[in-house]
């Protein structure tokens, strides 16, 4: 499944400033859903590196409107990146489906609360920021991950409305994020969906190329090696490019021969 990215903001580190008006935002949506993304992943405020951090009042502004107007038209999955609890009811509110928090509900715990209200998706990342992480990769996830399923459990939130995103580009220096690639299939013991957000991030604008069509050729590389790892949810800025380069991942994923399938 993909999740299309739309940025209402105007420093976002890719596209910062392209979709920050109503009418363009719902035009980039339009173009991602006839694209093939079914979710519409909209965000007020950039999470990249030494971003400046928006008031409450101004991500909703920047957001609600967008939220509202896709609502109306009523042909996607509308997810709202936000981390602040009074952000995601308001979204909610508006038509927003799914709540995706990149400090997976460990800044404002109270987020939990409103999907476990609301009923709403519940995306919960991982982060490295503001912490000092363990040793190895996969642990820290684990370390952080337990901690965030047992604040959305705390809450009320059912499993069915939980998935998982490891957080790439999210205080992960490149060797980190390669390993993590490498064994993100060690995550499914967690027993929930995996949501990947690689897309245009620095680890493939150091392996591919810096320039935007390098960054999302790239990006649909990793979107591969992901899939075949059992990733469901692919957070992305170029859907066509990902779509195509998914559509050969799943057909050889169907024509796996599993162990059991041979007895």
């Amino acid at each position: 499944m993909l999740m299309g990215i739309l940025n209402v903001t105007p420093d976002s580190f890719s596209d910062g400033g392209d979709h920050d008006d109503v009418e363009r935002a719902q035009a980039h949506a339009r173009q991602m859903i006839a694209e093939g993304a079914a979710i519409i992943d909209v965000g007020g405020e950039s999470t990249r590196p030494g971003a400046t951090e928006v008031t409450p009042e101004e991500e909703q502004r920047r957001i609600l409107p967008v939220i509202e107007a896709l609502a109306a038209e009523g042909n996607c999955i509308i997810s709202v990146d936000t981390y602040r609890a009074e952000t995601a009811r308001r979204a909610v509110e508006a038509g927003a489906h799914i709540v995706n928090d990149v400090h997976g509900l460990q800044r404002e715990p109270d987020i939990a609360h409103v999907a476990a209200e609301t009923g709403a998706g519940l995306v919960i990342m991982h982060t490295g920021r503001g912490r000092e992480k363990l040793p190895d990769v996969i642990e820290d996830q684990f370390h952080f991950l337990r901690r965030s399923l047992e604040i959305a459990h705390d809450a009320g939130v059912k499993d069915s409305q939980i998935v998982l995103d490891p957080g790439f580009g999210f205080a992960k220096d490149r060797e980190e994020e390669l390993t993590l690639m490498a064994r993100l299939g060690e995550l499914h013991a967690l027993g929930y969906p995996i949501l990947v957000g690689t897309s245009r991030k620095r680890m493939i604008g150091h392996l591919a190329g810096d320039d935007r069509l390098s960054r999302d050729v790239g990006t649909s590389a990793t979107s591969v090696l992901l899939r075949m790892q059992g990733a469901l949810i692919f957070r992305v800025h170029n859907i066509p490019f990902n779509r195509d380069a998914l559509a050969f991942a799943d057909a050889v994923l169907q024509r796996q021969v599993r162990p059991s399938e041979t007895k």
